[in-house]
């Protein structure tokens, strides 16, 4: 051990004696730490206040650190009142703490295992009067979350510790003491890099990108996950890209993976949460999942977590509307039919026919990009490979091209390049993992479904159909989603970490060392991104949600999406877009609460006083996504909550339209337009239709602003007492120059590009490229293209399908009627194809008079009668 060099007592007095000492002391305590034995020694670290924990990089600066006594309890535990007033209840224990950034935490000094986080939020206090802290020398903090007392030695150090805490937490927190716009728990972030993505299939390409570029820990929290789904398509590479197998890889090479699962009621949904967690859990021990809630422990039966999160190293956040579960992975085309396991051919056909030798090789086919509107085209006709459908018990041989210019739509994402050999003879693709010989199909299973027609059954067995593909087409699912990094990415792990905190906290299973509480990286060192997904766009972004006792444990609930909702309708001033699951609002306060339909009656009862131009467009579903047999009425779910979204559109004092006609009578209908999306295909020879699902959560507003998220427009997604919910608000930072109303605009290329890939997608554009979406509320647009492809759509459909919802149906004699009458599928089948040759896109009007002469709300005696109403709204 080195020598302390002595001194004499007086010696010190002089100056230059002085920091001479000082640099002995420096050198001796230096020596001290250069020795492994030493360093180590828990009274060393003690003396100079480190820990494991103190620099690490990615945890920011070095804060304060030491030992002190805490005293149990003060957690915001949801339906407990914190018992134990008397100091009986009490127990104190020695713990090291740490003080970062925008944290707190304490460790057990023996095991250095940590044994609470407490997040910096706008409620962060400290306090040292004993009338407080009610002990002798003691320190108590504040937050949303907790009361934590500690106490110390003396009352001089119980001082330094509160005003050292106090001080270090203002320098470098700053941002998380303070309140932000929308009263969110994030701030606005400027320069963040951020991508859209329209519909599952680029969304889950990146996912799976991004999982595999993970480097230290992976979180998920999902309303739903279903372990066994692809996230490429077709399938090329074996099992490679199935979720449970990327999530074990990673695992393996030592990435944390956490996932937060919602714990449904049983008897109410199918989901089968627990058969999630126990596939996850058996697959390797770095996975940890937990459920939430205990439905008798918290009371909590009605609401459900309903975010969709993924985050890697706390860098890269996906939010949106996309759960990694069956029936969600979809692309443009949202095919109707997916009956044949596919192998690859060379098309020989058409090189034939071109006296092309037959030896040429298949170039590869990339399926076109579909986020931030940058694609490859489609490649040269002769190069495309063939597509050999197999039916029933039926070899039925259609082509690729063909195909493809029937929609002019891709419909393989990528073959590599087959050398061919002989005419017609099935092609094994090499891959890493083995031979491709058929049997790609884009839905697999559970992952084929039409859940209006059947809800999903023994999810346990995930490669099994239940639904016959061969009479039943499925149902299309269209949905949006979002990436953001750096600073942004921070939020929403700091969202995710709050959760996950508060559940270890509140379940006494995961109370155990195996489910570790959770740190969260400091904003600091936010910005050195180690991955970063492709085709970016820089924005501001700000993170919102909707959060409360039951679901963060927080002492007061957070609504801030509902608030941004609100605002960016009120300051649009061009069009505001919504594509919503449920159009549930105008609150009457009694049924219903939140006000975004009252902010869009606002808005546009001003733009009519100032006579401007102003549109309001809404897209969902043209039914609600229950099971229920429509022909018969639907049923009592379908219809409560079709009751709710005619209730805020057409019927009703509170409407929407009953509000707009009081003041403009029928002129509302150059300002707002409501519609739905359907599709139809051929299905072993016959003509089908069906609804595409709209389950985006999405509004657009000026081509300049964006919200994506988890949140439905009704009250359970929007009051934030209700279901949790993340989603991001993105602002162009940038300028790309585009028209409105016939003006020469400045929009932004982030909701530009959105916009434009919605267009085209629901209206047709990407095949009929003549069509122009370029300025959002000119009257060409507006009545010429949107209101005239809805209503020629939805007249078409009504001729050949005689489909439902139909306005033409409002009440139940009349859907009888209605249902007698065979539609030109059934009847003339050259007439009904030449029909649906004029269908352009996938947009149809909403059949606003649907059963408005018949009760929807459950009749008394129904079991969807005694549930809450808060249910369906």
């Amino acid at each position: 051990m080195p020598s302390l060099p002595r001194g004499g007592g007086e010696e010190l007095v002089r100056d230059e004696q002085v920091s001479s000492r000082k640099r002995q002391l420096e050198d001796y305590l230096n020596k001290l730490l250069r020795m492994a034995m030493y360093r180590k020694y828990h009274h060393t670290m003690e003396f100079i206040d480190v820990s494991q924990l103190s620099f690490i990089h990615d945890l920011g600066p070095k804060g304060l650190e030491g030992m002190i006594y805490k005293r149990s309890g003060g957690h915001r535990i949801p339906g407990m009142n914190c018992c134990g007033q008397s100091q009986a209840c009490y127990r104190w224990s020695k713990r090291w703490l740490v003080v970062k950034d925008s944290c707190l935490l304490y460790m057990k000094p023996d095991t250095g295992a940590i044994s609470f986080v407490l997040l910096v939020d706008k409620e962060f206090t400290i306090k040292m009067d004993s009338k407080d802290t009610e002990t002798k020398h003691g320190v108590r903090i504040d937050s949303l979350s907790r009361t934590l007392v500690f106490k110390c030695s003396s009352y001089r150090h119980a001082r330094w510790w509160g005003q050292s805490i106090e001080s270090f937490v203002r320098k470098h927190g700053r941002a998380f003491l303070r309140d932000h716009r929308f009263g969110s728990f994030a701030q606005e972030q400027e320069n963040i890099p951020a991508k859209w993505y329209v519909n599952g299939k680029t969304y889950m390409e990146d996912v799976a990108d991004a999982l595999e570029e993970a480097k230290e820990e992976i979180f998920i929290t999902d309303w739903w996950l279903s372990p066994e789904i692809f996230l490429k398509r077709p399938v090329v590479e074996g099992n490679r890209w199935r979720l449970d197998c990327i999530l074990k890889r990673k695992a393996q090479q030592g990435v944390r993976i956490f996932v937060m699962l919602y714990k449904e009621v049983e008897l109410a949904l199918g989901i089968n949460s627990g058969y999630s967690k126990r596939t996850l859990m058996h697959l390797h021990p770095n996975i940890k999942v937990m459920r939430h809630p205990d439905h008798v422990s918290s009371s909590v039966y009605l609401w459900a977590h309903h975010e969709k999160i993924i985050v890697i190293d706390q860098s890269v956040a996906f939010v949106g509307g996309i759960d990694l579960a069956y029936g969600r992975w979809d692309d443009r085309e949202h095919r109707l039919t997916d009956v044949g396991s596919v192998t690859r051919t060379v098309a020989v056909e058409q090189a034939s026919s071109t006296n092309i030798p037959s030896s040429r090789g298949v170039s590869s086919v990339d399926g076109v990009s579909q986020s931030n509107g940058r694609g490859t085209p489609p490649s040269d006709p002769v190069d495309l490979p063939k597509l050999k459908g197999i039916g029933r018990n039926r070899m039925a041989r259609f082509s690729l091209y063909r195909l493809k210019h029937k929609h002019t739509l891709q419909h393989v994402d990528s073959v590599s390049s087959v050398d061919s050999a002989g005419s017609g003879s099935v092609r094994s693709l090499k891959t890493g993992v083995g031979e491709l010989q058929g049997n790609t199909r884009f839905w697999h299973g559970k992952d084929y479904c039409n859940f209006v027609y059947r809800d999903w059954i023994q999810l346990d067995k995930p490669f099994d159909d239940f639904i016959d593909r061969y009479t039943t087409p499925r149902m299309p699912w269209h949905d949006i989603a979002s990436v953001v990094h750096g600073r942004a990415a921070r939020d929403v792990a700091r969202h995710f970490i709050q959760r996950w905190n508060f559940t270890k906290i509140m379940k006494p299973k995961y109370r155990s060392l195996s489910y570790p509480f959770l740190l969260p990286k400091s904003h600091s060192a936010a910005s050195e991104l180690k991955y970063q997904v492709p085709e970016c766009v820089n924005a501001k972004v700000q993170v919102l949600r909707s959060a409360a006792d039951w679901s963060a444990g927080i002492k007061y609930h957070e609504e801030s999406i509902h608030n941004a909702y609100i605002q960016v309708i009120a300051k649009s001033k061009h069009y505001i877009y919504i594509e919503n699951q449920f159009f549930i609002s105008c609150a009457d306060n009694r049924t219903v609460h939140n006000k975004i339909g009252d902010a869009i009656i606002e808005r546009i009862i001003r733009a009519h006083k100032e006579s401007k131009k102003y549109r309001v467009y809404v897209v969902t579903p043209l039914l609600p996504g229950f099971e229920g047999d429509i022909t018969t009425g639907g049923g009592n779910a379908i219809q409560a909550v079709m009751h709710f979204n005619y209730r805020t559109m057409i019927r009703g004092e509170y409407s929407i339209i009953s509000q707009l006609k009081k003041e403009m009578g029928d002129q509302w209908m150059n300002y707002i337009s409501f519609a739905g999306l359907r599709t139809h295909a051929e299905l072993e020879g016959r003509l089908v239709t069906e609804l595409i699902y709209v389950h985006s959560k999405m509004l657009i507003a000026d081509d300049n602003t964006v919200i994506i998220g988890s949140a439905n427009i009704n009250d359970r997604s929007m009051l934030g007492k209700r279901d949790s919910e993340v989603a991001v608000i993105v602002e162009d930072s940038e300028k790309v120059a585009s028209v409105m109303d016939g003006q020469e605009y400045e929009a932004g290329p982030y909701a530009l590009e959105l916009r434009l890939e919605c267009f085209r997608t629901i209206l047709g554009g990407h095949t009929d490229t003549s069509i122009d979406l370029s300025d959002p509320i000119s009257d060409r647009f507006y009545k010429e293209v949107w209101m005239t492809t809805a209503g020629r759509n939805a007249t078409i459909y009504e001729k050949v399908f005689q489909c439902l919802p139909s306005s033409l149906v409002r009440n139940m004699s009349e859907l009888e009627q209605f249902q007698s009458r065979p539609g030109l599928a059934q009847t003339e089948l050259a007439r009904a194809q030449e029909e649906l040759r004029k269908i352009r896109g996938f947009l149809v009007q909403f059949p606003l008079d649907f059963l408005s002469e018949h009760n929807l709300m459950p009749s008394v005696g129904t079991k969807e009668a005694m549930v809450p109403t808060e249910i369906w709204t």
